[in-house]
């Protein structure tokens, strides 16, 4: 395992740089083709050729997703959200309808086709678990590391509120949020980001943005500094010997957590959810190096990518 120490000054997003990259409705398809073309010769090929399918199922849910009028608040309760600082959709909280089951009902349908016989009995348990039981199961998924989750039905329900979030955060003007500082968690829906991107192109050139994991959106934060105790000393970058060098981890000497930093200008296909699924080795590398994950990725639970390398 390497550790590399970038030199230079944290800079601070320029008035011109946006601060909010919105997700858009065909970021599936995209990931889809990611996780396809990290899939061949991989370790783990089987694995993300399935995560590939998902994605697909994912991209036909948002496609086919009917109008959440009703769980759209008007322009005057997003403004008044902003105004306050606070996310419009938040995970924790908001009143979820229906929908979202629906959308999970067809993500199932969808990849039931191609799934292995032990997963297939997990989709058949879900098609037929009660409204109320799912709901549960979602609220406690939104909440992050709960050691209760079930390893093969956690993924398809996280799935299917990728979809619900995204077609939410897509559905409004999605203005740059006005705060005084930059936080580590979403403007949109107030959660985790699953990884950080250190973009290419125009004004935002060098610049990092995390990346929600579940909505979707993008928001730019400062380079070198901890997301979890927001330190900006002791920071460092590490990679697996022979892993891709397009995704690192930053991880903190003072709170020794880590998040995964992706570098666009080192392959610009990257994105934060698929890299994150074909790096978990560097998830077990950090953890014998003693280092905590803080970055949250609702396509698997806690201590799953161990027993997948295995």
């Amino acid at each position: 395992m390497t550790a590399v120490i970038q030199p230079g000054q944290i800079t601070e997003a320029q008035p011109e740089v946006p601060a909010l990259r919105p997700a858009d409705r065909k970021i599936f398809r995209r990931r889809a083709e990611r996780l396809r073309a990290l899939a061949a010769g991989h370790a783990m090929e089987d694995y993300l050729s399935f995560m590939a399918r998902l994605a697909d199922a994912q991209q036909s849910a948002l496609d086919i997703y009917s109008e959440v009028a009703e769980a759209i608040p008007d322009p005057q309760a997003v403004a008044r959200a902003r105004d306050l600082g606070l996310p419009p959709f938040p995970a924790q909280g908001w009143a979820r309808d229906s929908s979202w089951r629906a959308a999970l009902r067809n993500i199932l349908e969808d990849v039931r086709r191609e799934a292995p016989e032990p997963l297939c009995i997990a989709i058949d348990e879900l098609m037929n678990t009660a409204s109320t039981e799912l709901e549960g199961m979602a609220d406690r998924i939104l909440t992050g590391n709960d050691p209760m989750l079930d390893p093969a039905m956690a993924p398809l329900i996280g799935a299917a509120l990728q979809v619900y979030w995204t077609h939410l955060s897509t559905s409004i003007d999605q203005a740059d949020p006005q705060r005084e500082q930059q936080p580590s968690t979403c403007p949109v829906c107030g959660s985790h980001p699953v990884a950080s991107l250190r973009r290419i192109g125009g004004v935002e050139q060098g610049l990092r943005y995390l990346h929600c994991s579940l909505c979707e959106t993008e928001w730019n934060y400062v380079r070198i500094k901890c997301t979890s105790c927001e330190s900006t000393t002791g920071i460092g970058y590490y990679g697996v010997d022979g892993e891709r060098e397009a995704v690192e981890a930053e991880a903190c000497d003072d709170c020794h957590g880590y998040l995964k930093l992706m570098h666009m200008e080192r392959d610009p296909d990257v994105d934060a959810i698929a890299d994150d699924l074909a790096t978990l080795a560097l998830d077990i590398a950090m953890a014998d190096e003693g280092y905590t994950r803080v970055g949250l990725n609702l396509l698997f639970v806690p201590g799953e990518e161990v027993s997948t390398a295995n």
